[in-house]
Formats: structure tokens, sequence, C-alpha cells
């Protein structure tokens, strides 16, 4: 990449901490060089609504290039990030070597299998929007295979959900199928009740939401039951197989696993050499700086942050991803306005404006400070909030009209089953018969028959 006569920040990761990041960059002084693998920035936190076919993916997404075009000193490159080499400040990618003078390393988080790789082909969780469709098609295929089971057993495991991981995905998912096949779809079956089907949430501590006050993880766990989720507390799954999990030495034949359990901080985390947590996150400086290295940042996910009078960890959520991401572009700033060294950095300080999780119809827990809210007054806050972060006018009137919707009239019109499953050998395409075609021995040519 052609030298700058400016100082070139890298930045690796178009999530929500990489992209406040940049923007905040735009009056700095800086060429900004933006990498990230997929050419979208996505908003996770209602990326399972795409896996239960409330929202299409287009409506929780929006082109990088679209949200920068305007921003002129940032230049966006489609790409991965394969390794850093600190000592040379060069940042090595699958679109050329990028030699940088400050790095922002956002790359975010992946699954935790917690050494149980193979379950991954098994469970899928869900990051992207890959992982959505791939679920929201298992979802599907789940009660079409049920309309066609030989056998009251099959039919009974194609109706069974299993939900590993208690967090604010596993919850909002175990409500969102629940309401699926008792109120969507009932009347679209013949030889099938939907209502009958069995979505379990399992936990392997005593509570869900534990990020959450415990009054509030027990309305949930309330609100769940009543929508006819069982809800297994202090169940860690001790294997998944292709016919079904085993808990508590017990087996269940369950045909549809999905994993909201754990993540772990992306590969490229290893290159920088430094510290890690048991998630994999980079143990950061109190200004997000890799140890060593003031001119590396690590943000978002990846970032193990601790902070309060416990010394707890910054949750991994939106909210906190993009204070960073400002934090950090504030701290380049004034860095590079310095005319005499690098000044006294102000140490990074989470503001935490609370956390909400939605349970079902006109149902949802929050906490906003010090005050706690459940039912229809948590879940109009959470809608809001979320249209609030979502990027572009465009997304957000979509996605408030589809809401509007969905809620009229209990209809989740996203309910394609599309793009084929690589471990479901159901999904594949039949072999087609091979051409048939003779050959002129005089000429060579070919004769279609």
């Amino acid at each position: 990449m052609n030298p700058s006569p400016r100082p070139i920040v890298a930045i690796v990761g178009a999530g929500f901490g990489g992209l406040a990041a940049a923007r905040s960059l735009a009056a700095s002084p800086v060429d900004v060089v933006l990498i990230d693998r997929r050419n979208h920035h996505l908003f996770q936190p209602l990326l399972y609504q795409v896996a239960t076919a409330s929202l299409s993916p287009a409506d929780i997404s929006a082109p990088i290039r679209t949200i920068l075009r305007k921003q002129r000193n940032c230049r966006v490159l489609l790409g991965t990030a394969t390794k850093i080499e600190p000592e040379h400040r060069n940042l090595m990618t699958t679109a050329g070597d990028i030699h940088y003078d400050h790095l922002i390393v956002a790359a975010g988080a992946t699954h935790s299998y917690f050494g149980h790789d193979d379950w991954a082909r098994l469970a899928p969780g869900l990051k992207t929007l890959e992982d959505a469709t791939l679920m929201r098609r298992r979802i599907l295929m789940a009660f079409e295979m049920a309309e066609q089971a030989d056998s009251q057993a099959n039919r009974v495991a194609a109706l069974t959900f299993a939900i590993i991981g208690g967090g604010p995905t596993g919850v909002e998912l175990a409500g969102a199928i629940k309401e699926i096949a008792g109120r969507t779809i009932p009347r679209d079956y013949r030889n099938i009740d939907t209502r009958s089907t069995r979505v379990i949430l399992f936990e392997a501590r005593n509570r869900i939401l534990p990020q959450f006050p415990p009054d509030l993880s027990e309305r949930a766990r309330l609100g769940l039951e009543k929508l006819g989720v069982e809800v297994r507390l202090n169940q860690p799954v001790q294997k998944i197989t292709d016919r079904g999990i085993v808990v508590d030495d017990q087996f269940m034949a369950v045909r549809n696993v999905l994993w909201a359990a754990g993540v772990q901080g992306s590969p490229l985390a290893g290159s920088l050499n430094a510290p890690m947590d048991s998630a994999g996150r980079i143990k950061v400086e109190p200004d997000l700086t890799v140890p060593g290295h003031p001119e590396i940042f690590v943000i978002g996910d990846l970032a193990a942050v601790s902070q309060g009078p416990g010394q707890t960890i910054v949750p991994g959520i939106a909210p906190a991803a993009i204070q960073m991401g400002h934090y950090v572009a504030k701290v380049i700033h004034q860095s590079i306005a310095a005319r005499s060294g690098d000044p006294p950095r102000k140490p990074f300080a989470y503001r935490d404006k609370g956390a909400m999780a939605v349970i079902g119809r006109a149902s949802a827990v929050a906490r906003i400070g010090r005050r706690h809210f459940s039912g229809v007054p948590a879940w109009l806050l959470w809608g809001g909030v979320h249209i609030a972060f979502l990027i572009g006018f465009r997304n957000r009137l979509y996605v408030l009209i589809h809401w509007f919707w969905n809620w009229l009239l209990n209809s989740r019109d996203a309910r394609l089953i599309t793009g084929q499953d690589p471990d479901d050998p159901d999904s594949r395409p039949e072999p087609q018969p091979a051409e048939q075609a003779t050959i002129d021995s005089s000429s060579g040519r070919r004769i279609e028959n």
C-alpha cells in the first residue's frame, strides 16, 4: 500500500466498535483504512429475528461503503486480516499488507463450544447472517420434517428444540420459536399440531440472564414458562449427537439443537503475543492498548476490560463497543494533535446504560440505571432503543413496519427456506442424470440425443 504523508490508522472490523472509531476520526488529520471480511455492517442484537423469520437479512445490515461514502479520509477494503506484526507495525491481510501508525483491532468473537468443536455442525450458533439463515432453515425444516414423519417418535423429535445457553440470545430464540409454533403457523400444516412443539432452554448456571439482576432473571423465567418454554437450570449439556443430546447422563431425542452458550475471541488476537483470558480476549491496559504497544488498541468483544469496585469485565454488548470506539478515536486524535510527545491518556471509563432482553410478544425485561422494568413497558423500551441504534433511516423504517405487521397479524413473512445445509443430507439437491450424447466418429462433433 502506498505510503501516506499523514498518519495511517488501520481498523480491523466494521462492527459497532470499529465503525464508531472510523466515523469519530472523520475530522482528524489521518488516513483511515478499514478492513472487514464482509462488505456489510451487521446489527447483531436483532440477528435472532432473522433466524426466527421476523426480519430479512437486509433489514438489519447495511453496506460499509455506503455508510462511509461521505468520509473522505476513510478507505474501505474487503478482505481478512490474517496476522499482526507489532514490531514492524504491519497488518497482513488478504488484500495486501497495511503499514500503520495506529492500529485498532475490533475483530470481534466467534462461537465457543468449550473444547467440543465437533458440536458446531450439530448445534449452529448465531454470529453472522450466514448463521442466521442456516438457523432459520433448520427451524423451518423441523416443521416440514414433522409433517412428513413416518412415526410418532420421529414427529416428536422433529418438534423438539433444545437451546443451549440462557443468555439474551438463548432467551430470545426460545420465546420466538415457541411463538412461531403456537401463534404463527398452526393453520399451515395438516398432519401436525405445531402448538405441541417443545422448546427446552438449558442453562448451566442457577438462573437465566445471569448478567441481569436476580429479580429480572426470575421474571424472564416466568415469562418463558408462561409461553410454554421449559427452562432447565443447573443442567449443562454433556454430549450432542445427530440423534439428540445427553443431559444428567440421560439421552433426549432432539433433532434441533441451537447454540447460545459461549463466545471465543477472534484467532487474530493470537498474533499479538499479549496476555489473554480464558475466552481468548486480550487483557488490555486501562487505555485499551496492548501491553507494550501504545499504538495498538483492542476494542469490542475482543477486549477484556476490568472496571468497577469488583473489577468486573465490561460486557461484550453494542453500547460498550461504541463507547470504546469513540474513546480510542479521541486518544488517537489527541496524540496526533500534540506537538511534543504523547500526552497522558485518561483511562477508558465504561458508562453502563442498562441491559434488555425480549421474551415474547409485548414481553421483555430491562434495567435502565437502577430502575427495573418488565412486561409491556420493557418491551416498548427494548423496541425504541433497538430502532435508534439501527444504521440508516431505511432500516429503521422497514423494521418498524415489519414489527407492527407481525404484532398485528401474528405474521412472520420472512419464512423462506433458502440455501443448503451442508450437514443435512435432506437439503442437498438430487443428483441429475448424466447428459446423453454421441460423438460423430467422422467429424468428431458432439451430437445431442
